[in-house]
């Protein structure tokens, strides 16, 4: 049956580049085909009034371990896909990379098996795969648990080559610490999107990482060397290198609005960076539902006033959907809601390939677009 012709107006319309103002949204067959000039609809259409709320392209999370109640390291097969990524969807997330943290070298060849299958399957949001370790730093390990953490080996490099010609995205977070140069080659030849983090490392070891094929740095400012005025470390570099994207947690508890306002500055109104910023959930298993603690690999993870931590006060992971995200920036980084949804729909989209800079909100489905509460207090898919 053929889709009726349908606008929406009434409220702002976000086509991945600006915010419009006084204008509809056309869907034809189920595809975004224009924005028009508001006016009052023909009588043949059908149209709805968004009431002052914004539409928008759906957000692209590239970190969610876990949703609906449970972590993907714990359910790691198509079944925990599922759940989490329609939990994700839920709150506005139309794709995810669902994120396994450092596990064991079974665990995560079977997750990236039930992955491939999940996506021939055809289940709705799963974008590709995010492997957060297990090659990551000690010293940064955070929340991570240390008796996993690894040095890179040859067999371990072969597993991630032949992930990543099944998959139609990996994006791989490792730390200078435990990976050569020649790896991070051989991985960003193979089209695997590499992110430093949980590390320690000096700027000088950052920088020699981006110039070998790192392409972004995962969870800005936290689990890697700070900026220090002799010492830049990995947030220096990310603020500085023009080739860096780097993921932010914008919940107003894993960065001070102060530093993520300088760290926009750096990043997103610099015409001459191409690195930018882009929103992560970071989020664990409590994202769409309301369980109260939950378990990591036997270590027990409460929720507590909008934080997870392990009982060592230790923060593991965020309590936080993308459109509380914007909320904080808007509200308490004065970000321009433009620039903020930028970082949550476009950005990621740049970021591992499905949009170029030219790209936009024009084709895309139905299916695929959100509606934010004009308070950005919820997002919900329109379909």
């Amino acid at each position: 049956m053929n889709k009726p012709t349908t606008l929406y107006g009434g409220g702002p319309i976000f086509d991945g580049h600006s915010l419009q103002h006084g204008v509809n949204a056309r869907f034809e067959a189920g595809k975004l085909v224009c924005l028009s000039p508001d006016s009052p609809p023909a009588a043949n259409l059908r149209y709805v009034d968004l009431a002052g709320d914004i539409l928008s392209p759906g957000y692209l999370d590239l970190q969610v371990n876990g949703g609906d109640g449970i972590m993907l390291n714990a359910v790691p097969n198509g079944t925990g896909l599922e759940r989490i990524a329609k939990a994700h969807r839920q709150l506005g997330a139309v794709q995810i990379l669902p994120t396994l943290i450092t596990d064991t070298p079974e665990k995560t060849s079977k997750v990236i098996d039930a992955t491939v299958q999940a996506i021939k399957a055809g289940v709705p949001g799963i974008a590709g795969l995010h492997l957060e370790g297990p090659h990551l730093s000690q010293n940064r390990k955070g929340a991570h648990d240390g008796a996993l953490i690894r040095e890179m080996t040859s067999a371990d490099l072969e597993v991630l080559l032949a992930a990543a010609a099944v998959l139609p995205v990996l994006m791989v977070t490792l730390a200078p610490e435990s990976t050569s140069l020649e790896q991070v080659r051989a991985l960003r030849s193979a089209g695997v999107i590499l992110s430093l983090g949980h590390t320690d490392a000096t700027f000088e070891q950052a920088m020699a990482h981006a110039e070998a094929g790192v392409t972004c740095v995962t969870h800005l400012f936290n689990a890697m060397s700070p900026l220090g005025h002799r010492a830049p470390g990995v947030v220096g570099a990310a603020l500085n290198n023009p080739n860096l994207s780097a993921g932010l947690i914008a919940d107003g508890i894993h960065v001070h609005p102060a530093a993520m306002r300088a760290a926009w500055a750096a990043k997103m109104r610099n015409p001459t960076t191409k690195g930018k910023i882009y929103l992560v959930s970071d989020a664990m298993a409590p994202a769409g539902s309301d369980i109260s603690s939950f378990e990591l690999e036997g270590r027990q993870i409460l929720r507590k006033n909008g934080r997870l931590t392990l009982e060592d006060g230790t923060l593991a992971g965020a309590d936080l959907d993308l459109t509380t995200a914007l909320r904080v920036l808007v509200s308490q980084c004065d970000i321009p809601l433009e620039e903020a949804l930028t970082a949550a729909v476009t950005t990621p989209r740049q970021v591992i390939g499905q949009w170029s800079k030219k790209n936009s909100a024009l084709g895309l489905a139905e299916a695929e677009f959100i509606r934010i509460q004009s308070d950005l207090s919820s997002a919900r898919p329109l379909i």
